[in-house]
């Protein structure tokens, strides 16, 4: 009797405990949140498929056509308002939907990168004839701002929810400093925020800046002459870029240490027996303090008048890009990073686990662990000194708005942007997973701050104080015409 009992006991006991771990799991609940991010991973195929076709189109800056109009036609066909060209830019467009405030603006780019045509394998195999590669992922930034922003749209329809959102379609970073046209046009003046995203090694939404940027192409005009028949007789564009590049080289040791300064001759001359009558070479120059910049770009022009006078040759350049140091926003950059670990980062299957552990074992000293991509990274605000070693256009639209971005594991962890590594990882399954967190978290983010009034006030309180009341835009390349030809 004793023992019936007790083993009575027991099973109500664990009768009660099994009713209470079933009432422990909430019942799963359709929250705006989770109808966007469950309606994204429905049309990952979809996503996956665009971005693979502009992986495949791999346009140089200014020269995307196939990709701009692809992701320009998803948009119509979703019901947005599309203006292209916009700013005196072919590819660059613009997409509206909704009426009202608030405005928020979401960023899509879609240029490759010259000299990276590269097989999605996880080994070194280049494309042949292919001019450029995906190797920053521009193919998978594009799709996943466009999936964000048809998510928005969608719940604005369905919730009745007052506001616009906007997507610009914003072609040539690499260089070009695309946004700083859209900018200089005042298409982001009606937005209350920016959201942007960017491929990466790992899963973040810190508040950080980057280096401002300024570059130009420098162009020597000698002599033509035989090299050894009548030497005298020419004067040497080449030794102009010569002469200029060694000085430039001798003044790094008197700036400040974290500047950056780099070039590439783009043309040297023709042959050795010919004194080369016209060479050219193509400099950047970056500082995290757009002062500084400037004050070190006019010591470089200083060396390239330098060079022509030294050798007998005439110099002219062309300044082709300039973008701003990003402005961080703590207040978004906090928003943006609850939602992103909120959506989690990427798992890998068997297959793509093997792919990325060979893509890793290419990485030497900067290899990590494959598994690193499920990770989300603790928040950082780096707003006061951390910078990022790279420049983006997006600079110029943060001191224009506040903005907010995040970077998602869309290459092996370790990985480093403009890489064979990393285009062939933009060009597969590992890359499309990562641009799927990013648009779920671009696309809560936006819900975040159309429910929540209070905080885009906060975000503006907090841009407009480090902004600075004094502040007046001024872009660093001047009042120049778009550069559409600087990747020809």
């Amino acid at each position: 009797m004793k023992k019936a009992l007790i083993i009575l006991l027991t099973l109500s006991t664990l009768s009660a405990f099994s009713q209470k771990k079933k009432m422990a799991i909430p019942p799963p609940q359709n929250t705006d949140k989770q109808i966007v991010i469950s309606n994204i991973d429905k049309r990952f195929d979809e996503y996956a498929g665009i971005s693979k076709q502009i992986w495949n189109y791999a346009e140089l800056g200014y020269m995307e056509e196939k990709s701009s109009i692809l992701l320009q036609e998803l948009l119509k066909k979703e019901g947005f308002s599309v203006q292209a060209g916009v700013a005196g830019i072919p590819t660059a467009f613009l997409a509206t939907f909704g009426e009202g405030k608030p405005t928020i603006g979401i960023l899509a780019e879609y240029d490759a990168l010259p000299g990276l045509a590269q097989e999605s394998v996880p080994e070194i195999k280049p494309i042949p004839n292919q001019k450029g590669g995906h190797g920053c992922g521009h193919n998978l930034f594009g799709t996943a701002s466009v999936a964000a922003a048809i998510e928005v749209k969608n719940w604005l329809q369905k919730s009745g929810q007052k506001g616009t959102v906007k997507i610009y379609g914003c072609p040539a970073e690499e260089g070009g400093s695309g946004k700083v046209y859209m900018v200089r046009e005042g298409l982001f003046n009606d937005v209350d925020v920016v959201l942007h995203w960017h491929p990466g090694s790992q899963n973040s939404a810190d508040a950080g800046t980057s280096l401002a940027n300024k570059n130009a192409k420098f162009r020597f005009k000698g002599i033509a002459a035989h090299a050894a028949a009548s030497p005298e007789r020419g004067r040497s564009g080449l030794d102009g870029v010569e002469a200029m590049d060694m000085m430039v080289n001798m003044m790094r040791e008197h700036i400040p240490q974290d500047t950056r300064i780099h070039y590439v001759i783009t043309k040297g001359g023709e042959a050795p027996n010919v004194v080369p009558a016209y060479a050219e070479v193509y400099y950047y120059a970056r500082h995290k303090d757009r002062d500084i910049l400037q004050s070190v770009w006019k010591r470089i022009e200083n060396a390239a008048q330098g060079a022509a006078l030294g050798t007998g040759t005439k110099v002219e350049w062309e300044v082709l890009g300039g973008v701003f140091n990003l402005l961080p926003n703590v207040t978004l950059a906090e928003t943006m990073h609850n939602n992103l670990a909120m959506v989690g980062g990427v798992t890998y299957t068997e297959e793509e686990k093997k792919f990325a552990e060979k893509i890793s074992e290419t990485l030497g000293d900067q290899k990590q662990p494959v598994e690193n991509a499920a990770k989300v990274k603790d928040f950082r605000d780096g707003s006061a000194s951390a910078t990022s070693g790279g420049s983006t256009d997006v600079g110029d639209v943060s001191w224009t708005v506040p903005t907010v971005g995040l970077q998602t594991a869309t290459w092996v962890s370790g990985s480093a942007a403009h890489s064979w590594q990393s285009t062939a990882a933009s060009g597969m399954t590992i890359g499309q997973k990562g641009m799927i967190v990013a648009a779920k978290t671009l696309a809560c983010t936006a819900l975040d701050l159309y429910k929540d009034a209070v905080l885009i006030e906060k975000a503006k309180a907090e841009w407009l104080q480090k902004r600075g009341a004094d502040f007046k835009y001024e872009a660093l390349l001047g009042d120049r015409k778009p550069a559409l030809d600087y990747r020809k």
